[in-house]
């Protein structure tokens, strides 16, 4: 299979979570595609004074992996500051919530995968 970028396209999510701001995302994977390993694989850019608000995970877990710009996660109310080349994950029944807090454009790779073992907490 492959998509182009422009087959791929762009979506658009106002106070993602209760969030502020907007979310872009390009989905790069279907989930009907991913044979049941999880429903969103994308990249997301959030303006600065951006986010996605504060959400739990029950049943998959999430992953992000920074591209460019400066975030501020909270990892189960665990605050750090990421930057490119950093990852987090929010494991099954945990929570999270990702910000902008730098001066350019944040870009992350976005993966909500299913659990499908149990948590490994």
């Amino acid at each position: 299979m492959v998509r182009t970028s422009e087959e791929l396209g762009s979506k658009h999510y106002d106070n993602m979570r209760g969030g502020k701001l907007f979310v872009d995302a390009v989905k790069f994977l279907e989930a009907g595609d991913s044979y049941g390993a999880g429903s969103f694989f994308g990249k997301a850019s959030i303006p600065p004074g951006g986010s996605i608000g504060y959400h739990t995970h029950s049943g998959e877990y999430e992953v992000y992996y920074i591209l460019s710009g400066t975030a501020l996660v909270s990892d189960d109310g665990t605050e750090r500051v990421l930057r490119a080349g950093d990852m987090m994950q929010c494991r099954d029944g945990s929570g999270h919530s990702i910000e902008n807090v730098g001066a350019d454009e944040l870009t992350f790779i976005a993966m909500v995968l299913f659990n499908h073992t149990g948590s490994p907490k």
